[in-house]
């Protein structure tokens, strides 16, 4: 396994990288010492490394050594050379960083954190130590509304052309969020897309993503993810936006019931985009879970 490390500091990261399935490089931001206990961050499909808004530095900032990782053909991470975004594939990926990180604590937003559940009830089903030493689910669980991941499939194939400019991808960004004030500064919204030889900009994910046969399953298909969720022996942390439209407060109680050692956190005034909604109230139910912890 290809991997470099680094000392950094809690506000400046340092590229990091990994090897994953099918030869992908897979590419991070690392925040904080390597020496201190690791915490891998997995954004959600469509997403990049940089979707966490301050997450990361406040972690390291309470002395975590927090890796916030471009999933593969999403950001600086390579395309798949097959185009196969299976979670067969996620799963080689996600226990690549893991071992890697020496066992860390994963943070994982929506089809990160499927693919976080996904790894652990494989490896338990076929004997294996858990890879991670805890795991936050954020506004993901063991089943979704077929509505609200229908909106995002909705959101994310449907501009395929791409956008002039970046104010045209901040309006069709303002038009799926409108719970969020349109930005002013569009710099960080540049970090989400990639300029093309045609000069429009599409989102930085390989389109090949969201191919009907190779994109990850979503857990509308939830005997599986159920299955996955009974074989959880870690400390959890369920986080739902409470104006979520994926993860229904139904479905978090009764993933509460599967996973008995299972805690929860509901950020009010969050959709299904937690950290981007409500950062600081997110961060803090992230922090105050990583403190309840044993020592690693």
């Amino acid at each position: 396994m290809a991997a470099r490390l680094g000392r950094v500091s809690t506000s400046s990261p340092v590229r990091v990288t990994c090897a994953g399935a099918n030869g992908v490089e897979l590419v991070a931001d690392a925040y904080g010492s390597p020496s201190d206990p690791a915490v891998l961050l997995l954004h959600g499909g469509g997403q990049t490394r940089h979707s966490w808004g301050g997450t990361a530095a406040a972690l390291a900032a309470q002395g975590y050594y927090a890796v916030s990782a471009d999933l593969r053909g999403h950001g600086d991470s390579d395309w798949d050379p097959d185009g196969n975004y299976t979670f067969a594939m996620f799963q080689t990926d996600t226990e690549a960083w893991c071992e890697m990180l020496h066992t860390p604590v994963v943070v994982g937003a929506s089809m990160g954190g499927l693919a976080a559940l996904w790894t652990e009830g494989v490896r338990a089903a076929e004997g294996l130590a858990p890879a991670c030493r805890a795991l936050v689910l954020v506004d993901i669980a063991h089943r979704s509304e077929a509505e609200g991941v229908q909106r995002i499939v909705d959101f994310m194939t449907g501009r395929p052309e791409g956008f002039a400019n970046l104010d045209e991808a901040a309006d069709a960004i303002a038009e799926y969020m409108p719970h969020r004030p349109r930005p002013t500064n569009l710099d960080g919204l540049s970090r989400n897309l990639r300029l093309g030889e045609d000069g429009r900009y599409r989102w930085h994910w390989d389109p090949k993503f969201m191919d009907r046969d190779r994109r990850p399953r979503s857990t509308t298909d939830f005997e599986m993810f159920t299955q996955h969720a009974q074989h959880l022996t870690m400390p959890v942390l369920l986080v739902r936006g409470r104006m979520s439209d994926v993860v229904s407060e139904e479905t978090a109680q009764e993933f509460l019931q599967i996973v008995p050692q299972a805690t929860y956190a509901d950020v009010g005034g969050a959709r299904h985009m937690v950290a981007g909604d409500r950062n600081d109230s997110f961060t803090a139910s992230i922090v105050e879970f990583l403190a309840a912890l044993p020592t690693a």
